[in-house]
């Protein structure tokens, strides 16, 4: 506690312990990180406010809560100022009903206290992002939006122990089913239901944007702004699913899909002839051989790159113009050297073919379903989740989502039945359709989903992958391997717990694993 900052809320915390210099591993510095558990504590201070009955809660201050909590997660907002600025709006709202909690009592006190506060606050963190995108879509709900506040208010809670603190680990999980269940509602109601779509990795001559993010609204404005001005629009890391999407997959110059999951952007976008848009996290610090090409909307926001707030695209379109993208194609391919990418394979595509996966698990030819899925990041020992995959038997399919599948997107390891061997369901947001689909196959098979030839091999890195794991939880789904590491913030004594109760386990070898699962 005695360095410049702490921070471990994402896989790569230094040394698996935490951040404690004058900047983390992600690039964020230490009074960025200052500024952001400033804000933390601001947002628990107004929450315990309005709990307390002290502020009476709006629909505004519901909004600067999310906001709040969506621009402390990891690579979202690198900006001093703006984190700042999200303060002093918080204050306002609060009006000096309640002091701001102070973040270094968390911090620093019982490490068990601490984890289970950690799991609730990065768990908030990670459904904020959810509602966030679901909000701009006009979707909301009050149960949801209360909880926010609930579980602000219980990570200021002194007297708070084990006892009070369990319960609302797991119901950040199940407010986080609800909060999937309102997104997977908001995109499919305004962009239609998703369907296989195979996307190209060529970039073809001339201009062209590069999108990435989460946000699809964005990319739909970004389209409809860039029509009939010879301008190419790509997708990058976890807008690839966009391509199946009908009222996106409609606009022709949606061309296919550029570079890979997040962590390779400096090396991706270096020198880039096109500028690069971002609409949500994953945003690393950018080179100076593309500073001046990247463009952020909302809270993202990086110290002394083009902020775009009104979902006006012209600067970012008048930069793809300027630099005029390729001369020629440029064939690229994916870490396996595959030229295109499937994505699509969302609950209602494969619930649609439900009889003929039933007769396929029924007749033997499909013995085994493997969910590897989650987030991509930069630790060399990720090539076990390409290994899984390659070495899982020929009678497995594997259901895939979030950025973690570019390790083996490219990957063509055949059909079963007409039914392809890798099914990509989409962004990590849904993991509601993975859990709808597992749902469905277990009351077909009148049975639990721990019942079914069915195993999850999760990878993690920031905070929506803790609200997504903590929804497994609430389920009673059991025996998760994780990693490629355990979180920093977990301490032993709840890992023990989570060990005992849900026989949750890290990952070993992809060999050791596949014979573990398929003999369980």
């Amino acid at each position: 506690m005695s360095e410049n900052m702490f921070c471990f809320q994402c896989e790569q915390t230094a040394g698996c312990k935490g951040c404690t210099g004058k900047a983390g591993v992600c690039g964020k510095t230490a009074d960025v990180a200052k500024a952001q558990d400033d804000l933390t504590g601001a947002l628990i201070g107004l929450s315990q406010a309005v709990t307390g009955g002290k502020v009476k809660a709006t629909g505004k201050t519901t909004k600067l809560v999310i906001k709040g909590l969506f621009a402390t997660i990891t690579n979202v907002n690198f900006d001093n100022d703006d984190i700042k600025n999200i303060i002093d709006e918080v204050h306002k709202e609060n009006a000096g009903a309640a002091s701001d909690y102070d973040m270094n009592s968390l911090w620093g006190g019982d490490e068990d206290i601490r984890s289970l506060k950690s799991l609730i606050l990065f768990g908030i963190r990670g459904v904020a992002a959810y509602a966030y995108h679901a909000d701009v879509l006009g979707y909301s709900n009050d149960e949801l939006n209360d909880f926010f506040y609930k579980a602000l208010s219980s990570i200021g809670e002194a007297d708070f122990g084990m006892d009070e603190l369990l319960p609302i680990v797991l119901e950040v999980g199940e407010k986080n089913l609800t909060c999937m269940a309102l997104l997977d509602e908001a995109n499919t109601k305004t962009f239609g239901i998703p369907a296989p779509a195979k996307v190209s990795l060529k970039v073809e001559k001339g201009p062209f944007i590069v999108v990435t993010g989460h946000d699809l609204l964005y990319l739909k404005e970004l389209l409809e702004q860039t029509k009939d001005k010879g301008i190419n629009i790509y997708t990058h890391g976890e807008m690839l699913p966009a391509h199946a999407y009908p009222e996106l997959n409609k606009y022709p110059h949606l061309k296919g899909n550029y570079g890979g999951a997040w962590q390779n952007q400096q090396k991706e976008f270096d020198n880039l002839p096109a500028p690069i848009l971002w609409t949500t996290n994953c945003l690393m610090p950018p080179k100076d051989s593309y500073a001046d090409r990247v463009f952020t909307t909302e809270v993202v926001g990086y110290p002394g790159t083009t902020h775009l707030p009104n979902k006006d695209f012209t600067p970012v379109i008048n930069k793809a113009l300027e630099l005029g993208g390729f001369n020629e194609d440029k064939e690229f391919s994916g870490i396996n050297g595959g030229t295109t990418l499937t994505t699509g394979f969302g609950k209602d595509t494969v619930l649609g073919v439900a009889d003929k996966v039933i007769d396929a698990v029924k007749q033997g030819a499909i013995k085994h379903f493997f969910l590897v899925a989650g987030c991509d990041g930069a630790r060399k020992d990720r090539s076990y989740y390409t290994e899984f995959v390659k070495k899982a038997p020929a009678d497995t399919i594997i259901l895939t989502l979030a950025c973690g599948k570019y390790r083996f997107n490219d990957l063509d390891i055949g059909e079963i039945g007409g039914l392809p061997r890798i099914m990509d369901m989409g962004q990590c947001n849904d993991a509601y359709s993975a859990i709808q689909v597992a749902v469905a196959l277990a009351k077909a098979f009148d049975c639990s989903v721990n019942e079914l030839p069915l195993s999850m091999v999760l990878s993690w890195y920031e905070q929506k992958a803790v609200c997504i794991l903590l929804t497994l939880l609430y389920l009673g789904i059991e025996n998760i391997r994780l990693g490629p590491t355990l979180p920093a913030f977990i301490s032993p004594n709840v890992l023990n717990f989570l060990v005992e109760k849900y026989k949750i386990a890290p990952i070993t070898t992809p060999d050791d694993d596949i014979k573990t699962l398929l003999n369980r």
